[in-house]
């Protein structure tokens, strides 16, 4: 601070309070640079790591269906479509759709 700034604070009768700078407290990693594996999974049995095939198999964490997604123990965030966010920063396409077969009656 200046020392115009501090006596005009000073004659003014107020004070300057000294401000720790704000900190995050989620701080954003830029992509790549997470875990690739969240903390172990305390579950029993475990759930299956994020790069398994059957990834979908881990317990659910935080749901929201109304915005059509979940986070998943493994730290995979899936979506309803059954496309996936992977902690790497990976994208995993959900499946084609499979043509409806045709029944004779």
């Amino acid at each position: 601070m200046n020392g115009q700034s501090e006596r005009t604070a000073a004659v003014m009768g107020r004070r300057r309070i000294q401000r720790s700078p704000r900190r995050s407290v989620h701080p954003i990693r830029p992509v790549g640079s997470c875990r690739t594996e969240p903390a172990v999974c305390g579950h029993a049995p475990a759930c299956p790591s994020a790069t398994a095939l059957d990834r979908s198999a881990a317990h659910v964490v935080a749901a929201h269906p109304e915005q059509g997604w979940s986070l998943l123990c493994n730290g995979v965030v899936w979506f309803d479509d059954g496309g996936a966010l992977l902690p790497d920063g990976r994208a995993v396409p959900p499946p084609p759709p499979q043509p409806m077969s045709k029944t004779r009656r």
